[in-house]
């Protein structure tokens, strides 16, 4: 049985989850699927919500973040994320960029992104 994820963080003081939350209840992801994270320190890297949403996610599913960037500190950690999400059948959909990877031109968009990432962690190995 496939089932729609939210994922929602705050990473700044300034920012709270509440506006992400909203989102994601309008777009119909049930309140008890959503998977969060507040970072209060920009030093604090690990994301317990993300990783337990990508943990319970089976291909099929579909994951609804409200922007791109709620995935990742970075671009590298962006689209790694995508790229996982990518590879396991899982469809990504955001909600400020419109970005659907269960559409055709959403995997092209998810492949480039998928790309991208697979060319940085390449170019990683061949620096260190």
């Amino acid at each position: 049985m496939t089932c729609t994820l939210g994922y929602a963080t705050a990473s700044t003081v300034g920012q709270n989850l509440e506006g992400q939350l909203a989102a994601l209840s309008a777009a119909g992801v049930d309140p008890r699927r959503v998977f969060t994270d507040k970072l209060s320190d920009s030093a604090e890297r690990v994301r317990a919500g993300l990783h337990a949403m990508l943990s319970y996610a089976r291909s099929g599913d579909t994951v609804i973040v409200v922007a791109v960037d709620r995935l990742g500190r970075s671009a590298a950690e962006v689209t790694r994320t995508i790229a996982d999400l990518t590879d396991r059948g899982i469809r990504l959909q955001t909600l400020k960029e419109g970005l659907d990877t269960g559409t055709s031109t959403g995997r092209v968009v998810a492949n480039i992104i998928t790309s991208l990432a697979k060319l940085d962690l390449e170019h990683e190995r061949q620096t260190t």
